[in-house]
């Protein structure tokens, strides 16, 4: 995006002040510097010591506080932890202005390099999603289960009311729609973002909603943030583009993780009717499906979500278990097969 499209960006140790983050009971904020980006984590301690690790990728336009409502409900399942990806939540733009899928990927691996986490369970949602599919498909070592909430995979046929955010990848859509907008209401787009991206609108609580209000007053505040929408949002449209191995799609047929797959019936970004491809591209997947949730159905139905993803759990640490219990006859069969031919040789001596 060149210079005249949006006010320039200056470097993040010399970003304006703004309000601080919203931090729910129970969660804790801290800081991580790695090169080229610095990223925001959000985390809760585990009910006891050596629950397995889990990692939290928003969407476009989200934070880790999108992961605030399911967090809870795994406390005594996974030890978790949620992002800011760059240019989000309350993480500074990246060094190279860098937002496509493939940076934010990368941005992921880093952090789950430096803290020696892998292999984490891992969820995405929407943009979130197709970051998180690359990652599992380029670093398997990395995740031990994927769920992946509305992800943004590749359609042929958008839908009608997703079009208005793909049109922020254009060249100087968003500076378009920054100078429309400017007289706007936080409460106004709070709204509009809420009817967007939920099912059902109404079950967003009044304290969710007045937090919502003061999270969007506070990012309307930073001067990247049009910036990293525009950018981002280019990102998913230049990942749909491409073939090869570098196609998501291509990447999620990769992906060696079991995989849970929640889509919802009024989402109005992804397509519902996305689900059956991606249950069929993921060679170890489930599908999830919830007619009445929208975009972001960890937020909608948290509690639906967590017992899901419970049950993925035991499903795979079952089929672990039986695994394991064939190996032994394996190894045995094949013994007394090797046994055989070394008699055979010997008899033909």
């Amino acid at each position: 995006m060149s210079s005249t499209e949006l006010p320039s960006v200056p470097p993040a140790n010399v970003l304006p002040k703004v309000a601080p983050v919203r931090v729910a009971e129970g969660e804790r904020l801290r800081s991580v510097g790695l090169p080229g980006i610095t990223l925001t984590v959000r985390s809760r301690p585990p009910a006891r010591e050596g629950l397995p690790p889990a990692l939290y990728v928003h969407g476009l336009g989200g934070s880790s506080q999108n992961w605030s409502s399911l967090m809870p409900l795994l406390d005594d399942t996974v030890e978790s932890e949620a992002i800011d990806l760059p240019g989000f939540g309350d993480s500074p733009p990246p060094d190279d202005g860098n937002y496509s899928i493939t940076a934010h990927a990368r941005a992921v691996i880093r952090y789950l390099d430096a803290a020696d986490r892998g292999p984490v369970h891992l969820f995405g949602n929407s943009l979130g999603g197709a970051v998180t599919t690359r990652v599992a498909a380029v670093r398997p070592d990395l995740v031990r289960t994927l769920t992946l909430v509305s992800p943004a995979l590749p359609e042929i046929r958008v839908q009608r009311t997703a079009v208005p955010t793909a049109l922020l990848a254009l060249p100087g859509v968003a500076g378009l729609f920054t100078r429309i907008s400017r007289d706007w209401t936080a409460e106004q787009r709070v709204r509009g973002v809420l009817g967007l991206c939920y099912g059902d609108p109404g079950r967003v609580t009044p304290e969710g909603f007045r937090n919502a209000v003061e999270e969007m007053e506070r990012r309307l505040r930073l001067p990247y943030f049009w910036d990293a929408m525009a950018r981002s949002a280019r990102g998913i449209v230049n990942a749909y583009t491409l073939g090869g191995q570098h196609a998501l799609w291509r990447q999620a047929e990769r992906v060696l993780a079991p995989t849970l797959l929640v889509y919802g019936g009024r989402d109005q970004l992804v397509g519902f009717r996305m689900a059956q491809r991606a249950a069929r591209a993921f060679r170890d997947s489930r599908l999830l499906t919830l007619p009445e949730a929208g975009h972001v159905a960890m937020m909608e139905y948290p509690g639906t979500v967590a017992t899901a993803f419970r049950e993925l759990l035991a499903e795979t640490a079952e089929k672990e278990t039986a695994d394991e219990a064939k190996e032994p006859r394996r190894r045995a069969r094949s013994a007394v097969r090797s046994g055989d031919r070394v008699e055979s040789a010997n008899s033909g001596s």
